[in-house]
């Protein structure tokens, strides 16, 4: 056993639990649409990556794996609670030039994209993920975002054009 390299890893997610806690509740919050939810999932996510530390060594960068884990157990929250909308994930997306009516569009919009794109979407703009990382989270090639954002982009336009 590598005590050295296990107290360096709880380190480093501690670090990371303290540095970026808000955006993982922010994101978790945003998909299972309840706060207590939001807070547990993100809790149980940082447990999962103790436990599972050793998987460190496999994993490409330690904050996308464990945003990964937020996502996959924020995910199994929805499902299992019954909630399998996207509304209240697209109503948390800022969009500060949008009001009123445009916001309601785009939120519906949004809304009707396929879940792939969707969380393309919100990890790449809420979340403020780079392409690598929300690759990473979504467990894709970076080629694969680009082509789910890029065809959310081209179905937003039009959505947005014909209302």
């Amino acid at each position: 056993m590598d005590v050295a390299g296990d107290s360096e890893e709880i380190l480093s997610l501690k670090t990371l639990y303290e540095e970026r806690l808000p955006a993982f509740i922010r994101a978790a919050h945003a998909i299972t649409r309840d706060a207590d939810a939001a807070r547990d999932v993100v809790q149980e996510a940082f447990a999962v990556a103790i436990r599972q530390r050793r998987a460190l060594r496999k994993a490409a960068r330690l904050e996308a794996w464990v945003w990964r884990i937020v996502v996959r157990l924020a995910l199994e929250n929805r499902r299992r609670d019954g909630r399998t909308t996207w509304e209240e994930h697209a109503e948390q997306l800022e969009a500060p030039d949008v009001t009123g009516d445009d916001r309601s569009e785009l939120v519906d919009a949004i809304r009707r994209l396929p879940e792939r794109q969707r969380l393309a979407l919100f990890l790449r703009y809420y979340a403020d993920m780079d392409y690598a990382t929300v690759a990473e989270v979504l467990g894709v090639s970076s080629g694969t975002v680009g082509a789910a954002l890029n065809a959310a982009h081209k179905t937003l336009k039009v959505r947005l054009e014909r209302a």
